[in-house]
């Protein structure tokens, strides 16, 4: 595994659970509005090996609830599911966040009952989600949305959600997702944060206002739909 961080005490990666984040290194995707380019691009992050992790984790067995593993994109790593299996055999719950772009990794860890808790990124519509995330392969594309049909018919509790700008989404985006989407539980439009090591040129947010239109707009399709990072 290559991991290259660890917050040690997070309220909100994994909700309604007390857990620690572990921020994994390399991702497939270049999506211009992450913040997180040290965990993206080669050769930037810093190294910590699992065994440091582990070491932590077993001081805190009793004390957290759960790991939410972050990237990145933790599915890139071929390690993956060793890890996840040596972190739930301390008795830790275990969130995933993924851009969606293994499915058969996904799929494998699901069936397994590795996951309690899976927290996928829809970056816009389908038709446009080459340009947003920063690839010309309409392979990881076509990944991706065997990766939201798996989860779509998965009893594991998930969420996905959407980073938000002005230059990546507009109302018609929202609409296409809603669509996508129709009749999941969960999905979050998050506001895009100018901060970090953007991998991209600095990007426009959106209003407050705004985000609550689209947020109307998912209601159509999706159960409970919130904002967050306003």
């Amino acid at each position: 595994m290559n991991i290259s961080g660890i917050q040690k005490l997070t309220l909100l990666d994994f909700p309604g659970r007390l857990a620690c984040t572990v921020f994994t290194t390399g991702c497939n995707f270049r999506c211009p509005f992450c913040h997180n380019a040290s965990l993206v691009l080669p050769g930037k992050g810093e190294h910590i090996e699992t065994e440091q992790v582990i070491s932590f984790l077993k001081k805190r067995e009793g004390v957290l609830e759960g790991v939410c593993i972050t990237g990145g994109e933790p599915c890139f790593q071929d390690g993956i599911e060793e890890f996840i299996q040596e972190v739930r055999s301390m008795g830790f719950l275990v969130k995933l966040d993924t851009n969606g772009s293994f499915p058969e990794k996904l799929s494998s860890l699901l069936e397994k009952k590795l996951l309690d808790y899976v927290a996928m990124d829809i970056k816009t519509s389908k038709e446009n989600y080459l340009r947003v995330c920063g690839i010309k392969n309409e392979r990881l594309l076509q990944n991706v949305i065997e990766s939201v049909e798996i989860l779509k018919k998965s009893s594991v509790e998930h969420e996905f959600r959407t980073t938000t700008a002005k230059e990546l989404q507009e109302s018609d985006d929202f609409e296409r997702i809603g669509e996508w989407l129709k009749g999941e539980k969960s999905y979050f439009i998050q506001q895009y944060r100018a901060d970090g090591e953007l991998i991209g040129e600095e990007l426009t947010p959106y209003e407050k206002e705004e985000l609550l239109t689209f947020a109307d707009i998912m209601r159509r399709y999706v159960t409970n739909v919130d904002i967050r990072g306003v």
